[in-house]
């Protein structure tokens, strides 16, 4: 064994500081749109809109970096690129581009090809960040008096602090289990601190995009990183030397790379080859993960009917549901028992019935339709 370091709901809410609205498909339930505070809202759904400025700032993105966080991302910006809106993405760290590139039909622009962030901040309608550019870029909104969305990937309080600090207009939680931890969080702090607006999105999976007619022969971790399971994979691989396993290397962290004859290593795939170089060649995903505020990999594993044996994170049970199965990841013994059960023909029919239910369980177009309208609400109220 080595180790490298690699790389830099459908149920959604909108709060505002008065209220909790529900928020459905249309909007808001009603055929009017979304009304954020002060009685502001945004076109509905097939509504026209006029365009809007979106300026995002973020440490790296795809295709250099691929991340579950940043493919989510991608996945709430190209709606909005879709319905005619003007969306930049600018890189807050060094990377291999050098010009402006487009990437899914998002503009992307890197650290070294312009110098003049601050002043398309000034030009926007609305800033979207997330991680480590919200401090900064929360202090440039206030400065311009634009609103500030924050994208929320995980439960540390530093998110939520750092959300708050940066002036959110607008906070973006991945799961209902999120949004209960920030309701905890900010219990402890005055109303005045809390994001304005909040709304629960679902890492949004389009399942054509990852779908595979049928199963590998491989029982795949993608990201061996130790809180992700590499150890765990490497155990299992000994414990079951008659199986064929699959490790793919992540984007960030120290990698645990097992030097075993029934185990392939994959260097780390960019999120558009992964159906074709990952998901086509697996059997069974495992997730063991010491923590997961959602789980994006394994609701991509589902739409192929592939079984996801995982750790039981609260928000890897929320994402996976009755299409997940569930083992400590320091069960060892647990986990073998659990793939040779799905050995089984019947057992493996099963559970691939279960994981593609689950799969279609999960269209997020109503929190894509939401997420579109609620950004448009907070650009037109401040215009």
């Amino acid at each position: 064994m080595t180790t490298k370091k690699v790389g830099v709901g459908m149920d959604m809410t909108v709060r505002t500081s008065k209220d909790v609205a529900s928020v459905d498909g249309n909007g808001d339930g009603h055929s009017g749109g979304v009304p954020l505070s002060g009685g502001a809202r945004a076109s509905a759904p097939g509504e026209s809109v006029a365009p809007l400025k979106v300026v995002v700032r973020v440490h790296a993105f795809p295709p250099e970096f691929n991340a579950g966080s940043e493919h989510m991302l991608i996945n709430m910006l190209r709606p909005l690129v879709e319905r005619g809106h003007d969306v930049t993405v600018w890189l807050s760290r060094l990377g291999t581009a050098t010009e402006v590139y487009e990437y899914r039909g998002i503009r992307v622009v890197p650290l070294q090809a312009r110098l003049d962030f601050p002043s398309a901040v000034r030009q926007a309608d609305v800033l979207i960040s997330h991680f480590e550019c919200v401090l900064s870029t929360g202090s440039l909104a206030r400065s311009y008096g634009k609103p500030l969305v924050v994208v929320c990937h995980n439960t540390h309080r530093s998110t939520f602090r750092e959300a708050a600090a940066g002036g959110a207009a607008l906070a973006v939680y991945n799961s209902q289990w999120m949004r209960v931890e920030a309701e905890l969080f900010f219990a402890d702090y005055p109303a005045s601190v809390r994001p304005a607006n909040e709304l629960v999105v679902r890492p949004p999976v389009v399942a054509a995009d990852y779908a595979v007619d049928k199963p590998g022969d491989r029982i795949t971790l993608v990201n061996c990183n130790p809180d992700k399971g590499g150890h765990v994979l490497e155990q299992l691989a000994k414990r079951m030397p008659d199986t064929k396993f699959l490790a793919v290397t992540g984007a960030y962290g120290w990698q645990v790379i097992p030097d075993l004859p029934n185990v392939e290593v994959l260097e780390h795939v960019p999120g558009e080859e992964m159906r074709e170089r990952v998901y086509a060649r697996t059997r069974v995903l495992l997730m063991p993960s010491s923590y997961e505020s959602w789980g994006l990999t394994g609701v991509e594993a589902l739409a192929s009917g592939l079984p996801v044996v995982a750790h039981p994170t609260p928000g890897l049970c929320e994402s996976l549901g009755d299409g997940g199965i569930f083992v400590d990841r320091d069960d060892l013994a647990g986990y073998e028992a659990v793939l040779r059960k799905l050995d089984t023909a019947a057992e493996y029919h099963l559970a691939s019935k279960r994981a593609k239910a689950r799969s279609a369980e999960l269209d997020t177009a109503a929190d894509l339709a939401a997420w579109c309208t609620a950004v448009e609400a907070l650009a037109y109220k401040n215009s």
